[in-house]
This record gives structure tokens, C-alpha cells and sequence, in this order.
């Protein structure tokens, strides 16, 4: 069996052009990955990566074109039958070459999510240990890629089934995870054989960058990985869905633009996996141990400053503590120091850009005009960056338009209920179908109302349900397929029939 290459981590590669970022130990590239090389791109066109604390340039990087995609096409479908061919041992040593390198680098990695994203420190490095964990889950899952042999009920021929890499995959991933929404698509794609073309979020490309050239130097063949960061997102997309190579589509982001996605996808019968917006409930009944609630809800709700597709969105209490509920939740919230992410004691850091700030203050101006109160919170400070306080909001009207859209903030608007219909009921009125969470000492109810639920995934009694080892995914609008689990794996892989005589 070939062995990957002893990695150098964190040398440049000769002529790779790499920005010296403050506080890492090593500088980022800052060019795009094709064909195993960094490259400035077809026009040399190049575009800035912002900090969103003060709204300072960090540095500019290569933006791709058309050409470029096609470029990365050529170079991934080359690389298809040499990753295709490789065992799965040699795939699987990659991968976890890939995830110890990445856990002795995760300062570095926290770090620079916290440059160009704006979380929290701490935030930013429970995202770099998850993220590496999809190489190690992937690592383990490589080897593990299933077929069957059986006859067929009238013995008249055997019944084999194989799996095969599914082909060249175009990966799409949002800003608010850098790390790990690359990591869970790259863990499965490598694992089952396809090399991959990935598109960045223009707001956060260098963490795909750094991790790609991890990879890169992990052993994987040229090719079998490419990077276009761009601010011109559909260039790439339509680019590639319209190039028959292409056959697999990986998206995490926005039901609206999936649904663009699927569209383009839909010409040349594209293998698709939309992982898309939410609208999470979050569910308090009366006999819920309210400490655990508001630890749980600190968990939903603020991971990431708010800005995840898991976040809970909407908080509906049962009538009789519903105060008690927002009082110790408003004190809670109310504790978090907002400021720089990397800043000592900082929980709360800036939101990613300025229109996520605008939409924040208008969803909770909406909800306080419709009769809404905010506990703490609920003003937009002044200053530089792109920050919004932890906010509490009660009395909030069925109507408001943040129990409709997603809020990608620090806001928690709280409405009630009276009875475990109505709970489920209102849970179930959106379009969306994600996750949800429940608290409730009744595990009975707790079983009943999950399986009433319309919600690809239910936290029952916990505020983090994501596991690189459990299936990840929604329902309704909110996506189609999963990531995580073996079943992430499958997405990447198609199932062959073969039938042959005895």
C-alpha cells in the first residue's frame, strides 16, 4: 500500500502567494487551489476579506471566473480515476493525517475564523475541533464502504451490489462555519472517491484555504482537490452544473438560493445534497428544570453569536413559567461580554457583515412595534464593526416577523403556549423543518412530541444536537439528504446492480 507523503506543514509552497495574519504561527494562502497548484486566476481580478469587528481589510485573495471553474473541472475529472482507484486504507490515512494535522493547529484555525468571521474565541475553537472530527470520522468511514451478494428469490441469476464514487463534486459552503462545513463535505467526498471543487463564501474563503492546503500536503493526488473563492457565486455554480463532468452538487446555505441550485442541478440530472435554512423551535413545558432550559436554550441560540442554521429561532414557553423562563434567560444572556472575538472574556462577538446587522435590528424593531418588550437588548450600539447585543424579547406577537424568518443573531424572542397541541402546532407552522428542541422532565412526552414534530432533527433535554457520527439534515425546506454518519457518506456514493448466472 502507497503511504501519503510526510506533510511540512505550514511552509509555503514555492511561489504560493500567503498572507501573514496576526496571531497565526503561519502565513494563508490566499490564491486558488487547481490541479494541485495555487494560482492567481484567469484575470488576475482580486477581492478583499474583511474583519468584521472594525470593518478593516485582513487581505485581498484571488478571485475566480468561469475559466477558472472550468480549469478546476478538467483538473478534478483528471484526478477521478487515480482517487477512484485508490484503497480505501490509503484514503483513510489521508483523512486522518488531515485531522491530527488540523488538532495541532487549532489555534491557528480558531483564530482565523475569529479574523475573518468575527465569533467568539471560544466559539471559534469548538468549531476547529468539530471540523477536524469529520476527517477523523471520515477516516474510519472510508474503509467501510458496503456492497452485498445474494441470489435472486428464483435462482436464476446472483444479485451483486456495489457502490462507486459518485464522480467530480461541487461543494458550496456558507460563512457562518467555515471550518466545519468544508470539513463535512470534504470528509465524505474524499472518503468515497470523488475529487471535489469547492466554492467558498466570499466572506470567509481563507479557512477553506488554509485546511485545503492541509489536505493538500496530507497526500491527496492533484486535482482531487480545488478551491475557487469569488465573490461572484453563480459564475462558478452555472459554470459547473451546465459541464456534464459534474455530478454531484453539495450545498449548505439559504433555502432561496438552494432553490436556484436545484434548478441548474435539474438540467443535467445532478446527484444533489441541500443542507438549508431553518426556522428552530424551542419548546419549554411546565415541568421542565428551567436551569437546564436556559443552559440548553445559551447553547442553541448562541452558539455563533446566533448566526447557525441550527440556532433556535423561536422560543414558545408554556404559559405558567414563561416568566420565570425569561427572567433567568435575560439574566444569563445578559452576562455575555460583547466585544473582539479574541478579546479576554469575550462570548459574544460581531456578526458577519453590516446587512446581517440591518436585518437583526429590523426583525427585533418589527417584533417591539407589533407589541413585543425587550428584557435586555434590543438596541443597535454605535461604533465601529458589526456588533448587536444579546437580546431578550416576551410578548411577542404570532405575527412577528422573527418567529417567521431566520434571525441569525443574538435575539431570543419568547411567545407562549397553554397545551402540548398547541406547542406542537405552532412548532410545526413554518415551511422550514431542521431541528428542533424540547425540554420537559416526561420522557414519555418528550418521545411523543419528537415524533410529532416536524423537524429532521429534535434535541430533547440538550441545546447541541450536531455530531460528525450522527445524521444531519432537515425536512420540509430545509433540505434534501443528510451529512454526518455513514449516511453522508452514501451521499457521495452511487449504488450499482450487477446480475450474473451461477
Amino acid at each position: 500500500m502507497n503511504t501519503p507523503p510526510q506533510p511540512t506543514f505550514g511552509a509555503a509552497s514555492p511561489g504560493r502567494p500567503a498572507e501573514t495574519i496576526v496571531g497565526l504561527s503561519t502565513p494563508v494562502p490566499t490564491d486558488l487551489l487547481i490541479g494541485g497548484k495555487w494560482v492567481s486566476g484567469s484575470d488576475g481580478e482580486r477581492f478583499d476579506v474583511t474583519d468584521p469587528a472594525d470593518g478593516s481589510t485582513l487581505c485581498t485573495v484571488a478571485a475566480a471566473t468561469a475559466s477558472d471553474t472550468t480549469a478546476a473541472i478538467e483538473a478534478a475529472h483528471g484526478a477521478l480515476p487515480e482517487l477512484a482507484a485508490m484503497p480505501p486504507r490509503q484514503r483513510a490515512e489521508i483523512l486522518r493525517t488531515a485531522f491530527e494535522v488540523m488538532t495541532q493547529r487549532i489555534d491557528d484555525i480558531a483564530l482565523l475564523m475569529v479574523r475573518e468571521n468575527g465569533k467568539a474565541l471560544p466559539d471559534a475553537r469548538a468549531e476547529a475541533t468539530y471540523a477536524a472530527e469529520f476527517f477523523r470520522w471520515y477516516s474510519e468511514e472510508a474503509v467501510r464502504i458496503d456492497g452485498n451478494y445474494t441470489t435472486a428469490p428464483a435462482g436464476a441469476n446472483k444479485i451483486l451490489v456495489t457502490r462507486q464514487p459518485v464522480g467530480v463534486a461541487l461543494l458550496i459552503t456558507p460563512w457562518n462555519f467555515p471550518a466545519a462545513m468544508a470539513t463535512r463535505k470534504w470528509g465524505p467526498a474524499i472518503a468515497a472517491g470523488c475529487p471535489t471543487i469547492l466554492k467558498p463564501a466570499a466572506e470567509t474563503p481563507l479557512t477553506a484555504l488554509l485546511i485545503a492546503e492541509i489536505l493538500v500536503e496530507a497526500g491527496l493526488p492533484e486535482g482531487a482537490i480545488n478551491v475557487l473563492p469569488t465573490k461572484n457565486a453563480s459564475t462558478i455554480s452555472e459554470t459547473a452544473l451546465a459541464d456534464v463532468r459534474v455530478r454531484k452538487l453539495s450545498f449548505t446555505g439559504s433555502t432561496e438560493v438552494g432553490r436556484g441550485l436545484l434548478k441548474l442541478a435539474a438540467d443535467n440530472v445532478v446527484n444533489t445534497s441541500m443542507e438549508l435554512g431553518g426556522n428552530a423551535p424551542f419548546l419549554v413545558f411546565a415541568d421542565a428544570d428551567l436551569d437546564a432550559a436556559v443552559e440548553g436554550a445559551m447553547l442553541a441560540k448562541l452558539r455563533n453569536g446566533g448566526e447557525a442554521c441550527t440556532a433556535a429561532n423561536r422560543f414558545y414557553v408554556e404559559e405558567s413559567v414563561a416568566d420565570a423562563f425569561a427572567e433567568k434567560l435575560a439574566v444569563t444572556m445578559g452576562a455575555m461580554r460583547m466585544g473582539r472575538g479574541d478579546d479576554d472574556g469575550v462570548k459574544l462577538g460581531p456578526l458577519v457583515n453590516e446587512a446581517t446587522v440591518d436585518k437583526v435590528d429590523r426583525l427585533v424593531k418589527d417584533a417591539v412595534a407589533g407589541g413585543a418588550r425587550a428584557l435586555i437588548g434590543g438596541q443597535r450600539p454605535d461604533g465601529e464593526g458589526f456588533f448587536y447585543p444579546a437580546t431578550v424579547l416576551v410578548d411577542v406577537p404570532d405575527d412577528a416577523d422573527c418567529l417567521t424568518e431566520e434571525i441569525f443573531g443574538p435575539v431570543a424572542p419568547i411567545a407562549t403556549f397553554r397545551s402540548e397541541d398547541e406547542a406542537v402546532r405552532k412548532a410545526n407552522d413554518t415551511p422550514f423543518g431542521l431541528v428542533a428542541y424540547l425540554y420537559t422532565r416526561d420522557l414519555g412526552r418528550g418521545l411523543r412530541v419528537s415524533e410529532r414534530l416536524e423537524s429532521g432533527m429534535v434535541g430533547i433535554n440538550r441545546g447541541v444536537i450536531s455530531d460528525p457520527a450522527a445524521p444531519f439534515g432537515g425536512v420540509k425546506q430545509s433540505g434534501v439528504g443528510r451529512e454526518g454518519a455513514h449516511d453522508g457518506l452514501l451521499e457521495f456514493l452511487e449504488t450499482k446492480y450487477i446480475a450474473f448466472a451461477p
